[in-house]
């Protein structure tokens, strides 16, 4: 059991670490999002996106090309994601299903435990990770394409249907939310990754992540804050 501890006492240590600080930030990054949702990028562009669509709608006849372009931009991304994730999935499995031990020529190279369970859960972890990046892409492209459908119906059409300009900003923002986050789960798979070489590469890399991920979500400038108000928390984020 010493003999144990002694080879995985870095696993045991960094790993979690690494992703309670990738956790912490985003627990802190959400709490940021429905608080000061002005103060963030996924906030302004959130109501950005609420006020298109209604533009949209409001004047679909001469918009309705834009809105599916737009759309089918958006798809197109989502798509991609979920075909990236779910082909490393399939690496890994291939990997996991083998014979060859990817870890011999790695022993003398990396710190930590390297044993037949350890490097099975490192692949397991890594695997799990991608598979629900899979998942939120594959559920983003499911509301967009409904957003496709709705945002092209005339506006007498969608008061007859009981749909309004707010039901299909919800959708879009149902499909956007969850296209964050299989993104975000995407990103932590790299430090999982890492794990291969050693987990001192996980904790450093989850660390190295947390200030390039404030600088994509935090809106700098002297106007941040402002107008608030306009918007009430219910607005943001509703996950279904």
């Amino acid at each position: 059991m010493v003999m144990q501890w002694r080879r995985s006492y870095l696993d045991l240590l960094l790993v979690p670490c690494g992703l309670l600080v990738l956790m912490g930030y985003h627990v802190w990054l959400w709490h940021k999002v429905r608080t000061q949702p002005f103060s963030t990028i996924i906030g302004t562009n959130s109501n950005a996106r609420r006020y298109w669509v209604a533009a949209i709608i409001k004047d679909n006849e001469k918009k309705n090309i834009l809105a599916v372009q737009t759309i089918r931009n958006t798809i197109m991304g989502s798509t991609l994601m979920a075909t990236t994730s779910i082909l490393l999935c399939s690496g890994l499995a291939a990997i996991l299903s083998s014979t060859y031990s990817i870890k011999k020529p790695l022993n003398d190279a990396v710190y930590g435990a390297h044993g037949e369970f350890m490097v099975a859960l490192k692949y397991v972890t890594l695997l799990l990770f991608l598979l629900f990046s899979f998942l939120c892409h594959s559920l983003s492209i499911r509301f967009i394409n409904q957003v496709n459908f709705l945002i092209n119906t005339p506006q007498q059409d969608l008061i007859v249907a009981n749909v309004s300009p707010r039901y299909v900003s919800d959708i879009l923002e149902k499909g956007f939310v969850l296209n964050v986050v299989g993104n975000r789960l995407f990103y932590a798979a790299l430090p999982l990754l890492l794990w291969i070489f050693g987990p001192v590469l996980v904790f450093l890399c989850s660390v190295a992540l947390v200030p390039m991920l404030y600088n994509l979500d935090i809106v700098f400038g002297c106007n941040k804050g402002k107008g608030d108000h306009e918007i009430t928390q219910g607005d943001f984020l509703s996950v279904p």
